[in-house]
């Protein structure tokens, strides 16, 4: 049983469901510049976790779509801003964060968005991101090369107080960021979507410790991590924020 003492969690499609506001968006530029064009899990799988130097290519070479980079960034980030801020927790994602948070389990958020982009996706879930110890942006100081790279996780572990990298648990949801646990010398829980799974998933684990298909189910005790704690009423609630641990 790996001995777990510090967890570091991914953001988009992990905490929140951005990941859905990622396709819509995409698909709409889609529709205006290449139509007929359908976004679909294979390109979007590989675009997951990439930086913004990478996955704008992946998508442009794909369909051929005829913007820049740039100019994509661009288009998407103005739609992308109306739409983010509306994004919500994950099934399970208050209620662990909640329980690590409890036990003093030290936790960060390793994330490829900008420092922008994670204030737009964060504005409405103060409860759930004022939880975690530190927040760890693609575009912060240090931050070289994005996931497959372990850079972003590595950056996390530091400011953790840089414990052994076997003690650290990453959660991620692509596969490149599964890639960049591993690099990390982390273990690697890795939460897919269902259609990811479908695609790249059915008998592989590329690496993981751990394959879930929600947050729902993550025991701790398989990490040596305090068990989670359920009342006659239920499991703890999903509700609860950083004003709770102010004591």
């Amino acid at each position: 049983m790996p001995h777990i003492t510090h967890c570091i969690f991914d953001m988009d499609g992990l905490l929140i469901d951005t990941e859905r506001i990622y396709t819509e968006v995409t698909q709409e530029i889609l529709d205006k510049y290449v139509p007929g064009a359908t976004f679909t899990w294979d390109i979007k799988s590989q675009m997951m976790g990439a930086n913004n130097d990478v996955a704008p290519k992946i998508l442009i070479d794909a369909f051929n779509l005829p913007l820049t980079s740039a100019e994509y960034l661009k288009l998407s980030a103005e739609i992308q801003e109306d739409r983010f801020p509306d994004a919500q927790p994950l099934p399970g994602v208050m209620r662990l964060i909640a329980h690590l948070k409890r036990h003093k389990i030290p936790i960060a958020v390793a994330t490829s968005s900008t420092r922008a982009k994670f204030l737009l996706k964060s504005s409405k879930n103060a409860d759930l991101f004022s939880l975690f110890d530190h927040i760890i942006c693609g575009d912060d100081e240090g931050i070289r090369n994005g996931k497959p790279a372990p850079d972003l996780f590595l950056a996390a572990r530091d400011r953790l107080g840089a414990p052994p990298a076997g003690n650290c648990l990453v959660f991620e949801d692509a596969i490149n960021g599964v890639q960049a646990g591993l690099a990390a010398g982390m273990h690697v829980c890795w939460v897919p979507d269902p259609r990811m799974f479908e695609l790249h998933g059915a008998g592989k684990d590329h690496g993981a410790t751990l394959v879930l298909d929600s947050l729902e189910h993550f025991n701790p005790e398989q990490f040596a991590l305090p068990a989670l704690t359920v009342t006659a009423e239920g499991p703890q609630s999903e509700t609860i924020g950083a004003a709770d641990f102010e004591k």
